[in-house]
């Protein structure tokens, strides 16, 4: 499941309305976390033993919903990033603003040498 964030949602109702144009971001970037962020963009990401947020890409939306289209991979893990198992979508490689947030079906732990990997086709985004 996903959630769109309060950042997003109010770009997106402004938007839609016509009362702000939004642009789309540049680059797509998904990060990682241990525990599920919430829609104000509270909750901890990883952070440190190498981590850093990739940039990201999807197919275009069908039948209310978006895959990745392309793997994306993480650096190697230099310590314990623990058992990731929810993900976020900003639009910046550090700081920024967070889209949208989610939990993997399945957490994976990461440790000490470890590369984590979300293949092509394994995220995808519903619009419910």
């Amino acid at each position: 499941m996903s959630a769109l964030s309060d950042y997003a949602e109010l770009k997106v109702l402004d938007h839609t309305l016509g009362t702000t144009a939004w642009s789309m971001p540049a680059t797509v970037y998904l990060g990682l976390s241990v525990a599920s962020m919430g829609d104000d963009a509270s909750g901890t990401e990883l952070s440190g033993s190498g981590y850093a947020r990739q940039s990201i890409s999807f197919a275009s939306a069908s039948s209310g919903s978006a895959s990745t289209d392309a793997t994306v991979t993480f650096p190697t893990a230099t310590g314990s990033w623990g058992s990731v198992g929810y993900w976020s979508l900003w639009d910046a490689s550090s700081g920024g603003n967070m889209l949208m947030h989610g939990a993997f079906t399945t957490a994976k732990t990461v440790g000490n040498g470890d590369i984590l990997r979300v293949n092509s086709g394994d995220l995808t985004i519903t619009a419910a």
